[in-house]
């Protein structure tokens, strides 16, 4: 995933979910914050983060945050880049080598998964989540609670018990990890979920992601360790 020009700059403070003030080149600017988690251990006074400059006449600020710096690497923060990334992480076969089709958001029933997959010989629907939170090398999610998130869990679930086959991703945006695991501090019910789709047959994986200011992909598979 390429980015377009980015601007490197200092954080300064959030002002809700969606907007923060950084500082670029001395002089205080608006933001918007392209992802609505907490990221309390990322967005701190004076990290360096990296910004895409978006000149769009309708937005109220032309900068979007999309990286931090953090423990001496860069992490993307962008919630939208998951699925981009693995959706061309999928379509090259990298996922899944007997792919013959992939379609993104397709429902099924009450549930609208990320992708579906048409294989030989099965259809799979793949949910996609953004990993940003590293703690003690271990990757961690969610980083704030998600009904949503034990939503996907249980339709995927479903899905196999209706003869599919499904998957949970999480794509780690950044490197460092030595493991992925459900954050049951933040959210016990979501581990839950996760530990129950697992019995049920729903594959889980993580991989982690090369990171520049201005590139995203898909690198390497991390233990998933429940």
């Amino acid at each position: 995933m390429q980015y377009g020009p980015i601007q490197k700059g200092q954080f300064l403070r959030r002002l809700n979910r969606f907007s923060a003030l950084v500082r670029i080149d001395g002089i205080e600017e608006l933001c918007h914050v392209k992802n609505t988690g907490r990221l309390g251990e990322l967005l701190l006074p004076e990290a360096t983060v990296y910004l895409e400059h978006n000149d769009k006449s309708e937005r109220k600020t032309k900068w979007d945050l999309i990286a931090v710096e953090s423990r001496g690497q860069i992490v993307n923060i962008d919630s939208q880049a998951p699925n981009q990334v693995f959706g061309a992480f999928a379509a090259s076969g990298a996922f899944r080598p007997d792919l013959g089709r992939i379609k993104a958001e397709f429902s099924y029933g009450d549930s609208r998964f990320d992708f579906c997959l048409e294989c030989r010989g099965a259809i799979q629907f793949v949910e996609v989540k953004g990993v940003t939170l590293l703690r003690d090398g271990r990757a961690l999610f969610p980083d704030a609670p998600t009904e949503r998130g034990v939503k996907h869990l249980r339709g995927l679930v479903r899905a196999v018990q209706e003869g599919y086959e499904a998957a949970a991703v999480f794509v780690i945006q950044m490197k460092q990890a030595r493991a992925f695991s459900p954050n049951d501090e933040t959210q016990s019910a979501f581990g839950q979920a996760l530990r129950e789709a697992a019995r049920a047959g729903v594959g889980l994986y993580a991989y982690d992601c090369r990171v520049t200011p201005d590139h995203l992909c898909i690198d390497a598979p991390v233990p998933v360790e429940l």
